[in-house]
């Protein structure tokens, strides 16, 4: 009796070439032992590979449609072959049945000139650096174009010669007998690595590569607002590829140093600026040395711990993602008053009459406190949150 070799795939009898090839690769991605390696999955994996044997083969599907089966006598590779020797894997399947690796199936020779990789460094800039923008010239280590060869990796007065092992296609080929017969694989060239030519005559200074090591100065432009991990680009200033290929680009990251006074919240700055109680009972002008120079800080009498004040327009540049400046932050002044832990007798009988003007006897204060919302409320906020 003729096997169903329509059934093994799950194709109809009018199926095209196409859905043929369709449904067999996507059986034989589901049941080839490198991906299910039960037996019953092998077992259907030789049936389906021989249908798909068959049906691909116009005169053997045509047999079959005759009623008759092409492989009843043994041939074809049906019968009682290892599938699964010879080394082949699922990929070498696919490569055989769809043209990856077959034979005429080759991409050719690569070329000799391929682009350089991109390089990355890192500097470090103080906050008035970000700020402001730099000009930096720094020292890099990367590949540029080899003066002697001018990136052709050849001696003076040489050229690079066919490679006679692949006859300058840039891969050989090698035939593997398997159960679906003999199938023609395609590897990179292994003297010429792929790229058809070889250079008998190197050059002695690159060895044939095009590029040599060098240490070089590059001026960087950073732009003011930049912040700590941001990265300029410097667009070809990064390796030359081999064959003397386009330079890729260089990447300067950015690790901002951290700051005595001030600590940054994207283009906001922020500081804590203490004062004794009774400068912030009294008022005063404080000067406080900012980014852009001096700067007075008017405290009005009465402030209190934790106020903050903002000075609009006294922060960072914003650098937006296009690398333009638009506008600056500002620059956020937080109040701490400082209550002095070590009093005179003098001081104490001074404090101690104030307190007694004022009516702020302790017994009040806690008191007053709690109907005011005071400390005990602050912290009955803090845990809740």
């Amino acid at each position: 009796m003729a096997r169903d070799y329509y059934g093994a795939l799950g194709v109809r009898q009018d199926a095209t070439s196409d859905e043929i090839k369709r449904a067999y690769r996507k059986l034989a991605r589901e049941l080839h032992p490198d991906v299910n390696p039960e037996e019953a999955a092998q077992q259907r994996f030789r049936d389906v590979t021989a249908a798909y044997e068959v049906l691909s083969d116009p005169q053997k599907r045509k047999i079959v449609d005759m009623g008759g089966d092409p492989l009843s006598n043994g041939g074809g590779g049906g019968g009682g072959h290892d599938p699964f020797g010879g080394g082949f894997g699922l990929g070498d399947i696919m490569d055989a049945f769809f043209g990856a690796a077959g034979a005429g199936g080759g991409r050719g020779p690569r070329s000799r000139v391929q682009p350089g990789s991109d390089a990355l460094l890192r500097i470090q800039m103080t906050l008035e650096e970000c700020a402001t923008g730099v000009s930096r010239e720094i020292a890099v280590e990367t590949a540029i174009l080899c003066d002697l060869c001018r990136g052709s990796g050849c001696a003076a007065g040489t050229s690079p010669t066919t490679c006679d092992t692949c006859g300058g296609r840039g891969e050989v080929q090698s035939v593997q007998r398997s159960f679906l017969g003999q199938v023609v694989t395609a590897r990179a060239c292994p003297v010429c690595r792929g790229l058809g030519e070889v250079i008998p005559d190197p050059c002695r200074q690159c060895a044939g590569e095009g590029r040599v090591r060098a240490r070089r100065n590059i001026t960087a432009k950073i732009p003011p607002g930049v912040a700590d991990g941001m990265r300029v680009r410097l667009s070809g200033q990064g390796e030359v590829g081999p064959g003397g290929g386009p330079a890729g680009d260089l990447y300067v990251e950015v690790e901002e140093l951290p700051h005595a006074t001030f600590e940054r919240a994207g283009a906001d700055l922020h500081c804590t600026l203490r004062v004794p109680m009774t400068t912030a009972a009294l008022g005063a002008v404080v000067p406080l040395e900012t980014l852009d120079g001096p700067l007075d800080i008017e405290l009005e009498p009465g402030t209190q711990p934790d106020t903050e004040l903002v000075m609009t327009g006294r922060g960072l540049p914003r650098l937006r993602s296009t690398g333009r400046v638009d506008g600056r932050g500002d620059l956020h002044v937080h109040i701490e008053v400082e209550v002095p832990t070590k009093l005179d007798a003098r001081q104490t009988e001074l404090l101690r009459e104030l307190a007694e003007l004022r009516g702020e006897e302790e017994h009040t204060l806690a008191i007053a406190s709690a109907r005011q919302g005071g400390l005990f409320s602050r912290l009955r906020q803090r845990h809740a949150r």
